[in-house]
């Protein structure tokens, strides 16, 4: 008779070295427990458990529920920086989740982030900002960011930050502005932005460039944009080497060039130039903000004269393989066409 024998080898694909957590609500309330000792590497532990189990959005859930988020908010000023730092990874890997974007929205989390901003460790203010970005895709997160007051501080941080931090701000501003863009100009967001449309990274002048056409999309921001002479320097970007870059810009201009003074300021730049280089790209990602952004420089009569001359480079749009190009185009050419 076969008896039955256990072997002494771990199942495959299996890390004996490494517990198993217990899931359940008491593991739970047991880590939060631990997350408020006076012992050190009792946080330190508890919190890299914790980072673990937030992967699994029920996690996330049921941490909220248990009140999680309020303990969260107090390690966030912790004197260990390992302990800030796990905590931000922690929040970090719980905004990744719909429930957990909510709920850090509700509990005031917002507020307590703002004070890592200037926090000595670098990873700490990165996760901090990748918690910020989050936020801002939805639209009540940007605006708790905005009721926060975080604008003026994340416009202050760009112009010191390390590239990837500068980098998760502009899209968080990005969100941000489209709901509302008063504090940022007061905040001198123009001036900052202006500076980082020349930055040697190609991510940096895209996003950039991105800022500004939300802020121009308001009535406000064109006009600010106008009088901080951004236009120029926005047509000088219609030549870079990169297409993303290219493509953000003339977005921009778009948006910009809707009022007379910013039609008038591009025309000065010389705009319409570059413009029909893009045009004629077939394989720009830029050539239907191209086209309408000519067809706004087409209202002024120095600028139908122009593209008078240039007319078929338009016409040849007629039949691109995008309809939308081709909409564009034949409304280009009306305007171009028209005769007072």
């Amino acid at each position: 008779m076969a008896l039955p024998r256990v072997s002494a080898y771990p199942p495959p694909d299996t890390d004996p070295t490494k517990a198993a957590l217990a899931f359940g609500r008491r593991a739970l309330l047991k880590l939060k427990e631990e997350l408020q000792s006076p012992e050190l590497l009792t946080q330190q532990r508890a919190l890299m458990a914790l980072c673990d189990l937030v992967h699994d959005p029920e996690k996330v859930y049921e941490a909220i529920a248990l009140g999680f988020l309020d303990s969260l908010k107090t390690l966030l000023v912790h004197e260990d920086q390992t302990v800030r730092q796990k905590t931000t990874e922690v929040l970090s890997v719980m905004v990744s989740h719909s429930i957990g974007r909510e709920g850090l929205i509700r509990s005031g989390v917002i507020s307590a982030l703002a004070g890592l901003l200037d926090d000595p460790v670098d990873i700490c203010r990165k996760n901090t900002h990748q918690i910020f970005d989050m936020l801002a895709k939805l639209p009540q997160g940007a605006g708790a960011l905005l009721r926060a007051g975080l604008i003026p501080p994340l416009v202050l941080k760009l112009k010191m930050e390390l590239d990837e931090i500068q980098e998760l701000i502009l899209d968080t501003l990005s969100n941000c502005l489209r709901v509302e863009v008063s504090e940022a100009l007061a905040a001198g967001a123009l001036t900052v932005l202006k500076e980082k449309l020349s930055h040697p990274s190609t991510a940096i002048r895209s996003k950039a460039a991105w800022v500004l056409l939300e802020i121009s999309s308001h009535a406000e921001g064109k006009t600010a944009v106008c009088e901080e002479e951004v236009i120029p320097v926005l047509v000088s970007l219609l030549e870079d080497t990169q297409p993303g870059v290219r493509a953000s810009t003339t977005g921009a201009l778009m948006f910009a060039l809707v009022t007379p003074q910013g039609r008038s300021s591009a025309m000065g730049a010389e705009a319409i130039p570059p413009l029909l280089t893009l045009v004629a790209e077939e394989t720009s990602k830029a050539r239907l903000n191209a086209i309408k952004t000519l067809t706004l420089l087409a209202e002024l009569p120095e600028g139908r004269q122009t593209l008078l001359d240039h007319r078929d480079t338009i016409q040849r749009c007629l039949g691109d393989p995008s309809e939308a190009v081709q909409r564009a185009a034949e409304i280009a050419l009306t305007v171009i066409d028209w005769k007072p």
